[in-house]
C-alpha cells in the first residue's frame, strides 16, 4: 500500500553538472553525496539524482509536482538557472497554480502553489 511521496529521482548522467545546478536552485547543498547518487532533502522529502538511471531523463511519462510559496517567482528563479518553461503558470481552480520546467538534463519538474496544502 502507498504511503506517501518520499523520494523523486532525476536523470544524472552529468552529476558534477546537476549537483551544482540543483545546488544553486534549491541554494542548499546536498546531505548526501556519493559517486553513484546524490540527495538532497528538501521539505522533508527527497530529491536524488541518479548518474545510472536506466531511462532517459523526462521519458518516464509522470510528472512529480514540488510545492512552491509563489510560482512566479519560483519559475523565475528555475528559468535564471537555464531551466525552460515547458508549461507556464496556469490557475487549475481554488486558487491553485501549476507549471512545468525542464533542467538542463532534460527532467521535467513539476511546479505547484497551492494555498491549501497543509502538512500533516
Amino acid at each position: 500500500m502507498l504511503l506517501g511521496l518520499r523520494t523523486v529521482i532525476y536523470a544524472a548522467p552529468d552529476l558534477a553538472g546537476a549537483k551544482a545546478w540543483y545546488s544553486a536552485l534549491l541554494g542548499i547543498a546536498p546531505y548526501f553525496d556519493e559517486p553513484f547518487y546524490v540527495g538532497f532533502s528538501v521539505g522533508g522529502y527527497e530529491l536524488g539524482l541518479d548518474p545510472n538511471a536506466t531511462m532517459p531523463p523526462g521519458a518516464g511519462g509522470a510528472t512529480a509536482y514540488w510545492g512552491v510559496e509563489n510560482l512566479d517567482v519560483a519559475i523565475a528563479r528555475a528559468a535564471s538557472q537555464d531551466a525552460i518553461v515547458i508549461s507556464a503558470a496556469q490557475d487549475v481552480g481554488g486558487g491553485i497554480r501549476v507549471a512545468t520546467v525542464a533542467d538542463p538534463f532534460g527532467n521535467i519538474i513539476g511546479l505547484l502553489e497551492n494555498p491549501h496544502f497543509k502538512l500533516a
